[in-house]
């Protein structure tokens, strides 16, 4: 088993907060993964060794400084309640239906559409001390920083 129901995720709030409601349809799209499928993910495209992106060594991609090409501010679009910056969306030309793994650490990995990340991403960001965005099969990669930016770039 891949996922635990969203009800038993320890951050379900997230995704069920009235201020940011998710109709049922999409929260079905929201899938947690397990710490022991979180894991298996993370070591192979994040990190061996690091649990947390606090934790990031010289030999994690995510602190090369070769891999971030650009640097966004995604704060003022949460806060004006706005749509996700165009500017960081056309970095990621995918579909819709491409499936994303939003990481913010080791045990911790939440799977979902681009479409649906799209739309509800205020919710995946109540939590935004440098969670990782990638893609199944992508090589585009963006991390949200809790200074309200997000780089964004390519890993090998």
């Amino acid at each position: 088993m891949n996922y635990i129901p969203l009800s038993d995720y320890k951050r379900k709030w997230i995704f069920t907060h009235q201020s940011l409601p998710i109709p049922e349809q999409d929260l079905a799209e929201i899938k947690p993964m397990t710490e022991t499928r979180a894991a298996q993910l993370w070591q192979e495209f994040i990190s061996k060794d690091s649990p947390t992106p606090d934790h990031f060594g010289k030999q994690d991609w995510p602190t090369h400084q070769n891999v971030w090409t650009q640097r966004l501010v995604w704060q003022h679009a949460w806060d004006n309640d706005d749509d996700l910056p165009e500017n960081f969306v056309s970095n990621f030309p995918w579909e819709d239906n491409i499936t994303v793994y939003f990481c913010y650490d080791k045990h911790n990995i939440v799977e979902t559409r681009w479409g649906v990340f799209k739309q509800y991403w205020k919710n995946f960001l109540f939590y935004d001390d440098k969670p990782i965005l990638i893609g199944r099969r992508r090589k585009e990669v963006a991390m949200f920083e809790q200074s309200g930016e997000v780089v964004i770039g390519q890993r090998d």
